[in-house]
């Protein structure tokens, strides 16, 4: 099962992923993960990476799809979940065509949906409990920073879900629930 998690910054998708990976065996592939680790890999493709995150510069679209190629070459276990991937229109076109070319397809695409005052409250909250527990907060688990990044996501990855609701793709969830909630809404549109 191939499914694809969407939902602005800070919805739980990385929380539900990991469930989904411990539970179903399914493989995450977050690409904020999958360039950090290519960067130390000492491969072609981690060289290449390497040199354009040491320059400073966003990573192309070529780069994260050779990347996603690699684990879609490798074992496929209970399937992909792919996070963070795609953010644009021209990447879920793309991101087509790879699963094409290996034989493969989306089973769901699950849109986590927020309320933004929630969204920053949570987020705020999160960086507050961490330091009063005495570790630290994300750097840019801080209002200011995620008005950035969700007016980011909103230019750039919300086309995606009117993309998916037009091939009959895309399921939305209340990503405000309970974990436990969110993970069962889940669990029945993944069936």
């Amino acid at each position: 099962m191939n499914i694809i998690l969407l939902g602005p910054p800070g919805a739980g998708k990385g929380t539900q992923a990991g469930h989904l990976v411990e539970t179903r065996d399914m493989i995450q592939l977050s690409t904020g993960d999958m360039l950090r680790a290519a960067k130390t890999s000492g491969t072609e493709m981690g060289k290449r990476v390497a040199e354009v995150m040491d320059r400073g510069e966003l990573v192309t679209d070529e780069i994260v799809i050779g990347l996603i190629r690699e684990k879609l070459e490798g074992d496929k276990k209970g399937g992909f979940i792919f996070d963070g991937f795609p953010r644009t229109l021209a990447q879920a076109d793309a991101l087509e065509a790879l699963l094409n070319e290996f034989g493969e397809k989306l089973d769901a695409v699950i849109e986590m949906q927020v309320e933004d005052d929630v969204l920053v409250e949570r987020i705020v909250g999160r960086a507050r409990d961490a330091v009063a527990a005495g570790g630290t907060a994300r750097a840019d688990d801080n209002e200011e920073s995620l008005k950035i990044r969700l007016m980011e996501y909103y230019k750039k990855t919300s086309p995606l879900i009117g993309y998916y609701h037009a091939k009959g793709d895309l399921q939305s969830i209340d990503g405000l629930a309970s974990i436990e909630e969110v993970q069962g809404s889940i669990a029945k549109i993944l069936g």
